[in-house]
């Protein structure tokens, strides 16, 4: 009886000494991760942008919504309130949240924050720098605003690449209709395209009345106000539904310097083409002489100018010292109606700076991305839209993407049959198109090359969740394997979202080295909304809890698993439940040893 109590106090003492140690072990790795607290209420307002009262969707009171300003390697929490009539996911464009796909804020990946409810998304911009935003997922209610700016700055022992700004301006520019969400989507479920936009929104504001004939009196405009001879890095996100836009600022060049979390070879522009879903840094020195104010344009590109005149965002750019008010006509855009491979070019002029330290205390390179070895290649074409089962629908390889009922994580850590299937075709389709839930099957550690060809008659955007990817190649016509010679293979741009133009390809390389769930999109709302997506599953088959963290404390439940949702709530120690829910699959085999012996 002795030997046998003195066998446990042994194996009481080496238990509680593992304890310490996992739990100093956790500490050591996270404590000195600062964390960011954020509260985001989502309501609606009423507004008139354009001239026109309407419902808009605004974050904590705010159209757009408040500015998150956080430093690379915090944690990050946000108390996601939804005050709305209709359930709500945000997601974070652009944002790599290593290991944690539970926090994506997209269908696939979530249960939707029911009406009237509330979650706290839990992450941390690991190893980031640079210009992101947010924004909700579900519902087309992007269209009706519900976004806002995601800043993550260097730490102060990582130098910029570029002199320190004098100040940091964010604009968010985008198309915009004057009917809100719910009658867009309406449009869209009856087979309805949704027509010319009723303007352009530089945050939140309608047009500067720079035309007496196409602007209404008495709309409220952005201003930006600056000091002569400063220089300033301004944010420019594109938030709008489908149309991409030329940003220029009136006798001003754009330095560009960064974009969607990479730092770019600095070259000057004296427009952009800004497609939905994109974010940009540009570098401006208020180098004029401020005989008046200037114009800051947003303009909408690709499509007929002259029935378009009215879709056209303008601010104005207003020195301290300026005499006057703008006036006169807008600069000009680029017209290349006739130069087709004008817009190719400058996206492919934009490149990655290989020698600026990125989120890390050293030159980031190329990481030798063109020398790597592709394990997998997928071409994904977008037709234009079909009708399926009585519905129009948008596809990806002839594929329109139904969400499955229960997330696809959360489907594989119960053991749910039947949510998805891990089956999506590598190449289009020869048959008819068909909805499903195909999910591609990825390889963790894989490197794969994706093609995305657009036959669609309008240019596209492309994102995919959780990553960047080089750039490598972009054209017109059919992609082949030939087209691979022509890749940039040394210091292509890394970037999360892309341009794929109408009749043409768009080749990105990318490491499958974030395991989780990832969604793969058309950034368009209107083809995202009509299944033109797909998701990426990528486990770690190896797995032993360090490349993906388990499902958080406070997840939803939803689909299969509905009958184990109890209520939605604010998590009170988010991170630390993440982190002990890692920790306890360390626990869990001692407790069990431990009671066995008992």
């Amino acid at each position: 009886m002795e030997l046998r109590n003195l066998i446990l106090v042994s194996l009481r003492s080496s238990y509680i000494l593992c304890l310490i140690h996992i739990a100093l072990l956790f500490r050591s790795t996270y404590a000195a991760d600062p964390t960011a607290n954020f509260d985001l209420e989502y309501s609606y307002i009423t507004v008139s942008p354009l001239g026109v009262s309407q419902q808009v969707i605004a974050v904590n009171g705010k159209f757009p919504g408040p500015i998150l300003n956080v430093t690379t390697n915090y944690n990050v929490v946000v108390n996601v309130k939804n005050k709305l009539d209709e359930t709500l996911l945000v997601t974070w464009s652009g944002v790599q949240m290593r290991r944690v796909s539970w926090q994506d804020g997209v269908l696939g990946t979530n249960c939707p924050i029911p009406a009237k409810g509330s979650w706290t998304y839990q992450f941390q911009v690991k190893d980031q720098i640079g210009s992101f935003f947010y924004f909700p997922s579900l519902n087309f209610q992007k269209a009706s605003g519900g976004f806002g700016p995601l800043i993550i700055t260097n730490r102060v022992i990582i130098p910029l690449p570029f002199a320190i700004p004098d100040g940091d301006i964010v604009l968010m520019i985008g198309d915009w209709y004057t009917r809100n969400h719910m009658e867009l989507r309406t449009a869209l479920d009856d087979g309805k395209d949704l027509g010319m936009p009723d303007g352009v929104l530089i945050n939140g504001k309608g047009p500067y009345r720079y035309n007496t004939s196409l602007v209404p009196d008495n709309i409220a405009y952005e201003t930006i106000n600056v000091e002569p001879g400063k220089a300033y890095r301004i944010r420019v996100h594109n938030v709008g539904v489908s149309t991409c836009l030329n940003f220029r600022i009136q006798n001003h060049n754009l330095l560009l310097a960064e974009t969607e979390g990479y730092y770019t070879s600095q070259q000057n522009y004296s427009s952009v083409d800004i497609h939905v879903g994109q974010s940009y840094s540009f570098l401006v020195t208020m180098d004029q002489n401020a005989s008046s104010d200037y114009y800051i344009v947003a303009s909408a590109r690709f499509v007929n100018q002259t029935v378009w005149q009215r879709v056209t965002g303008v601010a104005i750019l207003h020195y301290s010292n300026s005499k006057g008010k703008a006036s006169g006509p807008l600069p000009d855009a680029t017209n290349d109606v006739y130069d087709t491979s004008y817009a190719i070019n400058q996206a492919m002029s934009i490149r990655q700076n290989v020698t600026a330290s990125g989120a890390r205390p050293n030159p980031q390179g190329s990481f030798h991305y063109g020398s790597i070895n592709v394990t997998n290649t997928y071409i994904l074409q977008s037709l234009p839209p079909t009708v399926i089962d009585g519905k129009v629908r948008a596809t990806f390889n002839g594929i329109s993407f139904v969400q499955p009922d229960t997330p696809i994580r959360l489907a594989d850590k119960f053991n749910v049959k039947g949510a998805y299937k891990a089956d999506f075709p590598s190449k289009p389709l020869s048959g008819p198109a068909r909805m499903d839930r195909s999910v591609i099957n990825g390889t963790y550690k894989g490197f794969i090359e994706i093609i995305v060809q657009n036959n669609d008659t309008v240019v596209q955007s492309f994102h995919m969740d959780g990553y960047s990817f080089f750039v490598v190649g972009m054209s017109y016509g059919i992609w082949t394997e030939n087209n691979r010679g022509s890749y940039n293979r040394w210091d292509a741009i890394s970037r999360s979202t892309t341009q794929v133009f109408p009749g043409g390809w768009t080749a990105v390389l990318v490491s499958l080295d974030n395991s989780g769930a990832w969604n793969l999109r058309a950034e368009n709302l209107d083809r995202w909304y009509l299944g033109q997506e797909t998701y990426i599953r990528i486990v770690n088959q190896d797995e032993d809890n360090t490349t993906e963290f388990g499902a958080p404390d406070n997840v939803l439940y939803c689909g299969a698993l509905s009958s184990m949702q109890k209520r939605t709530q604010h998590s009170n120690s988010p991170l630390s439940t993440t982190l002990f829910g890692q920790a306890s699959m360390y626990f869990m085999p001692l407790f069990a040893g431990l009671l066995m012996l008992l």
